[in-house]
């Protein structure tokens, strides 16, 4: 007897999207099983019908002027004459006719194509985490029971085994505890050199927002994991679906021992053709990798003809490299190559007329191109996707999640390595920080952080960063207890006693709020040193108070020695100065601190898009709700605040807030936001003339320009940035900071920022 277990799942391939493929699921979506079938599968008849694609695809493809092309056509022809579709004597001479076209030989000079298995699982995206744990298992045991139907391709040459690229230390580890015996058979094929870890990171993170410290994690979990499990680290940086390269990675890789990378992403951008596929790509500190995109442009490919002539076709380095890759196998939701597509490329292996196809690994298709690599390009700085830029914003409670967890994972190992180092009874929380790091490491997929994922998603992503949250306190609390927890006896908790720590690199002198014995909060000037702590007794007197004056006309003004401010009835800025200096930073006429309205409605991609054209939309939001009053009169800190309504039905309320001493100003945003469709943004027109602006990226910046005097400069109109960006001439500038928004644009003289 014969059991035959059927899954079925109620979507397609990439999910039930209501209406369309990237909209969220439909749960009254029904579906019918119409019919099951068992079938003999017919070998001698699909070769034939194989042949018959191949020639037909060469004589439509090559082109009249190709005489190949005639050939693959008379050929096929002939298949047709021979054939007898009801005497199966007749295949063998049909197929021969084919073989004849097949064995003709190429020229040494012919195009080399490396051919690779892949594999793309979104590890989140039109479904959660929790299915792709199971995309894991159904793609990886097809590649594998490939393998055990096609063991020939181990034996003929070394450039003709199947090989099948994975990603993702955080993909094998999902397989290695709900799967184990299928990541045995995986271990055992990765031995013989058949299956090729590649990518050296947790995940396929995003390449713009993680921080400097979260990208060198993903790169640490993802090599350490290969190297315990593997007993090898990556040398190849495989990363072929986020939106855009950070001009850090170059570094990063370098230092992480990699010297390779691929992608394709670029071939989506909407305004300018990237001018190479294969080149050297070099970092903001010199550092350099090789860099290959497939000239097919996609990482999915089925093995055809025309994704093959499209490759040589297409490729922008002809004459410098002669080498090019191809992925292979169905994508984004898993899949993976077929026997179909392994069939049709055995064809293409070496037939005269069609590039030269080899079944290949990463590390063959690297080797040849770094012997060719004499001639080739360089490209300097950042890989800016011209596309998706609204996913610098989208899904505002991911993106905040996504920063004050990588600030509390910081301030945790600070504070931990100061309790480890003074000695005693602490244990450094290694695994624990491990966990959190991964979870967070997870929510830096390319599809969560940037928030171009279904809701369901998105409440797994902000449920690991409560649990980090929660986690992280409990680690600093454990921390601190043993590091100072002598100066946090009751007796010494008074009023004048109050302990504060700096997990920053630099004294800091500043305004703190601390509870004094009756309750109530209260403020107190004081310095902590860097990388330490202090018990704060008296508090510092500040050298000058912080003044608030309320004029006739409604607007505010406030000092406190270093800066000299002045706000409008609508909480605009309309002046902004040195204290001791007579330079104005806000020109006349154009307050700062004005929110503006844009409509949102992109082409396709709701939640990645942001059109150029939503700038021809701006509408100020004036709509006043509340005006601005004084809310803390003065000396320690001065503050006010008034909110406006935007739109139809959301309102914004801030706090301007000045402390002593203090050299910025401060803005305390709360938005609730009902609207669709829409995009708030905070304009800060600066009295500052230059042609770049510089942004923050991870360990270092940027500069980007502010105007458009080429389409490459158009197409930034909305980049990305970490904690800064900044306006600045010869001495003097204006800096815009955030503390959890990474959307931001610089045209000439006014810095926005993304809400």
């Amino acid at each position: 007897s014969l059991t035959l277990y059927v899954e079925l799942a109620c979507n397609g391939l990439f999910g039930a999207g209501k209406g369309s493929m990237i909209a969220p699921p439909d749960p009254d979506k029904r579906f019918t099983l119409s019919k099951a079938e068992l079938a003999i599968f017919n070998r001698d008849v699909y070769e034939l019908l194989v042949d018959l694609e191949i020639l037909l695809d060469m004589a439509q493809l090559l082109g009249e002027e190709d005489q190949r092309s005639f050939q693959a056509l008379y050929a096929a022809n002939q298949m047709v004459n021979v054939c007898d579709v009801t005497d199966p004597a007749t295949f063998p001479a049909a197929r021969r006719l084919a073989a004849r076209i097949f064995s003709q030989k190429n020229g040494e000079s012919q195009h080399t194509i490396h051919a690779m298995g892949h594999c793309h699982i979104d590890s989140a995206w039109l479904w959660p985490y929790e299915e792709t744990i199971r995309k894991c298992a159904r793609s990886w045991v097809t590649v594998v029971r490939l393998m055990e139907c096609n063991p020939e391709l181990t034996f003929v040459c070394s450039q003709l085994r199947l090989t099948s690229v994975l990603r993702q230390a955080q993909q094998f580890e999902w397989v290695r505890c709900w799967y184990p015996g299928l990541y045995t058979q995986i271990q055992d094929y990765v031995t013989k050199g058949r299956f090729i870890p590649v990518g050296g990171t947790w995940v396929e993170m995003d390449g713009n927002l993680p921080s400097g410290e979260s990208m060198v994690r993903q790169f640490l979990e993802g090599q350490r994991f290969f190297q315990q499990q593997f007993g090898r680290i990556c040398s190849e940086f495989w990363l072929p679906d986020t939106f855009g390269y950070s001009a850090q990675l170059p570094q990063l890789m370098r230092g992480c021992g990699i010297r390779r990378f691929l992608t394709q992403k670029l071939c989506w951008n909407l305004v300018n053709t990237f001018p190479h596929h294969t080149f050297f790509w070099e970092g903001i500190d010199g550092s350099q990798v090789l860099a290959h995109f497939p000239p097919g442009d996609s990482y999915g490919m089925h093995g055809r003809v025309e994704e093959m002539l499209k490759t040589v076709k297409n490729n922008k380095d002809k004459g410098r490299v002669n080498h090019s890759a191809v992925l292979f196998g169905f994508g984004d939701g898993g899949g993976g190559p077929t026997q179909k597509m392994l069939d049709r490329m055995k064809r293409m292996r070496d037939t005269d007329g069609l590039p030269r196809v080899q079944l290949s690994t990463p590390d063959r298709l690297f080797s040849a191109l770094e012997q060719e690599s004499s001639q080739l390009c360089t490209w300097v700085g950042e890989l800016f996707l011209e596309l998706h830029n609204g996913t610098y914003t989208t899904q505002a409670q991911i993106k905040k999640g996504n920063r004050e967890c990588e600030r509390i994972l910081h301030d945790v190992e600070v504070l931990s390595t100061l309790a480890l180092a003074r000695g005693g009874k602490f244990q450094y929380p290694a695994v624990e920080l491990q966990r959190l790091w991964r979870l967070l490491l997870l929510n830096q997929f390319h599809d969560v952080l940037p928030g171009s994922c279904i809701q369901l998603v998105v409440e797994d992503a902000l449920r690991y960063y409560t649990e980090i949250r929660k986690a992280g306190a409990q680690l600093q609390e454990e921390a601190v207890q043993s590091l100072c927890g002598e100066l946090l006896q009751p007796n010494l908790e008074t009023a004048e006693s109050t302990l504060v720590l700096n997990t920053l690199p630099w004294d800091r002198t500043e305004v703190i709020s601390r509870t004094g014995p009756n309750g109530a909060e209260t403020l107190a000037l004081v310095t902590a040193p860097s990388m330490g702590y202090v018990t704060a007794r008296e508090p510092l007197p500040p050298p000058q108070l912080v003044s608030v004056t309320k004029r006739e006309d409604g607007s505010i003004t406030m000092e406190n020695g270093v800066l000299a401010v002045c706000l409008d009835t609508t909480g605009r800025l309309t002046s902004l100065q040195l204290a001791h200096s007579n330079r104005e930073s806000i020109p006349d006429g154009c307050p700062a601190n004005q929110f503006a309205l844009f409509d949102d409605i992109p082409l396709y991609w709701d939640a990645w898009d942001v059109m150029d054209y939503h700038l021809e939309t701006r509408k100020p939001v004036t709509t006043l709700l509340k005006p601005l009053e004084i809310t803390q009169g003065g000396g320690l800190r001065g503050s006010a605040s008034f909110s406006l309504r935007i739109g139809e039905r959301s309102t914004v309320m801030q706090e301007i807030i000045l402390d002593a001493t203090c050299p910025y100003l401060r803005f305390l945003t709360q938005v609730e936001w009902k609207e669709a469709h829409k995009f708030l943004k905070v304009e800060f027109p600066v009295q500052v003339r230059s042609t770049n602006a510089t942004y923050e990226i991870q360990f270092g910046h940027l500069q980007r320009p502010t105007h458009r005097n080429t389409s490459w400069d158009w197409a930034r109109f909305e980049v990305w940035a970490h904690k800064w960006m900044d306006l600045s001439e010869h001495g003097f500038g204006v800096a815009l900071l955030n503390d959890s928004k990474y959307g931001a644009s610089a045209h000439r003289n006014v810095l926005s920022l993304s809400l």
